[in-house]
This record gives C-alpha cells, sequence and structure tokens, in this order.
C-alpha cells in the first residue's frame, strides 16, 4: 500500500463512528502462535500426528475425541496452554486504542478460539467468537446445552506423543468426557449458544453505529467465513493480509500487503 492509501485509510478512520475488528488466523502469527495452514505447517507443529499422518480436519474432529480422547486433548491441550502462555502482540492493543478515540468504540468478529483480544484488554462483551472458544468446555456426549469455563483444567501434555497424560476433563452433569466448546470439522454437537449471544450483541453494534471502519486481519480464502462477513459489513474495509490482501471493490476498500502488527503500525503511524 502506497503513502495516498495509507493517508486514505487514515481519513475513513477519522471519519468512522465505530471500529469493527475481523480478524483470522493471521492475526496471531506475529504473537509467535503457530500457523496451520497446509499439512506441512500443522505437521511442522505436531510432528506425532505428521507420523500418522493425521490431518489438521481429523484431529479438530469430534470424531477424534469418540476415536483416541488422550490424543484429542493432548492436541487440544497443548493449544489450551499454549494460548494461556501467550501474550497478544502489540497490534492489539493499537487497535483498542483506535477504537477507543470513536463514539462507537470496537466490537470484534473473529474465527480465532485464542482469546487473544479479550487477553489485550477487549471487553469480553464486545468480541464475537464465531467458532466458539477453547476456553470453554462442553459435554463431548451432548447430554445437556451446559458451557463452562475451562478454568479448572491443567492440561499435561507429552508433546512427543501429542498425548494428555493426566485427567481428562469430565462433564459436571453426567460424568462423561467433555470437550472444548469450539466448532469443529464434521461437528453437529457444538453447542452455539455462547457465540449465538456474541452475534446478537454483535448485530446490536453494527445497528448503533452508520459509519463502522472495518479492519480485517489475517483472514484466508481457504475458510472465508471472516472474509465474507469483512465485505457484507462495515463502510469502509480495510484487509490487511500479506498475501490475499485484495478488495472486491477498491472505491470502498483496500489491501494492504502485511503482516497484522506490521499493517496495523503502518496505519497508526499515517497521518490523518
Amino acid at each position: 500500500m502506497n503513502d495516498a492509501d495509507l493517508a486514505r485509510a487514515a481519513g475513513w478512520l477519522s471519519q468512522a463512528d465505530g471500529l469493527l475488528v475481523t480478524a483470522g488466523a493471521g492475526m496471531g502469527i506475529d504473537s509467535g502462535l503457530p500457523d496451520f495452514r497446509g499439512p506441512g505447517g500443522f505437521w511442522g507443529v505436531y510432528p506425532a500426528l505428521g507420523r500418522a499422518r493425521i490431518a489438521f480436519e481429523e484431529i479438530a474432529n469430534p470424531a477424534a475425541f469418540a476415536r483416541d480422547p488422550r490424543l484429542a486433548w493432548g492436541f487440544y491441550g497443548h493449544r489450551l496452554d499454549l494460548y494461556r502462555r501467550t501474550e497478544p502482540h502489540a497490534g492489539f492493543r493499537q487497535l483498542l486504542a483506535l477504537g477507543e478515540r470513536l463514539p462507537g468504540g470496537a466490537f470484534v468478529f473473529t474465527s480465532n478460539v485464542d482469546g487473544q483480544f479479550q487477553k489485550a484488554g477487549f471487553p469480553a462483551g464486545r468480541v464475537c467468537e464465531v467458532h466458539g472458544s477453547i476456553h470453554h468446555l462442553q459435554c463431548a456426549a451432548g447430554c445437556c446445552d451446559a458451557i463452562w469455563p475451562a478454568d479448572g483444567f491443567v492440561p499435561d501434555v507429552d508433546a512427543a506423543a501429542c498425548r494428555l497424560r493426566n485427567d481428562m476433563p469430565h462433564c459436571p452433569h453426567c460424568g462423561g468426557l467433555a470437550r472444548p466448546n469450539i466448532l469443529m470439522f464434521g461437528d453437529w454437537q457444538w453447542v452455539e449458544r455462547r457465540s449465538a449471544g456474541q452475534q446478537v450483541a454483535l448485530a446490536d453494534w453494527l445497528a448503533a453505529v452508520d459509519r463502522p471502519l472495518c479492519i480485517e486481519i489475517g483472514a484466508g480464502n481457504a475458510i472465508p467465513t471472516v472474509r465474507r462477513f469483512s465485505e457484507r459489513h462495515g463502510w469502509r474495509l480495510l484487509r490487511i493480509n500479506p498475501d490475499e490482501f485484495r478488495v472486491p471493490d477498491p472505491a470502498r476498500g483496500i489491501g494492504l500487503a502485511a503482516g497484522g502488527r506490521a499493517g496495523i503500525a503502518q496505519l497508526c503511524a499515517a497521518p490523518g
């Protein structure tokens, strides 16, 4: 993006009355979180799954909890521990500060399940996690629609084997196995009540603002949930992505070929 585009984006920000932040997996890369795009990348992080030729779509699947729950919880337990230990990069707080300058504030729509926006200071009531959250649990057998925090579960994972060593979490209602409250592949048992409530709050916020600037970070085309949402909502769109940065309407959108942290920093430094 050239200086003229940066100035144009900064001008949009000055005219906006709200900030709609939409984010995919690329948002966390600058915080050190792994990128699962492609089997090579995923198996590079989880070599035990690579040796067994288990793809991301197979382990991130409710069938994995039925077939081999210690392996499934080895994968999700490792991720839960990683996300708890990871500090959000500076771009998160820069977005928070941008939103605080606008009358309507900021609202986040994300496919990420890591809780990084809340950890960076975004109010929980202003975050919509469309695919759920790893920090919440539900019954794997679907005995009820209860959702509860995962705070009491501290996973002990054998990283070399990708297997959970300690006790697996259980449903407090039926005593059966618990699983993350995340929408997985081939998932008909996901309890979407929490996410549905967040989507209602987001719809209310969108109805209350007239000129929300949408800043999309790290959302790809492979699973286009976030990109489609960005293109349907927002008064103007700034798409930050190192590879898939093109926008459908250049009159109403700008594409910035950059990673999340660098792109946000460029916007914050632009005159306007």
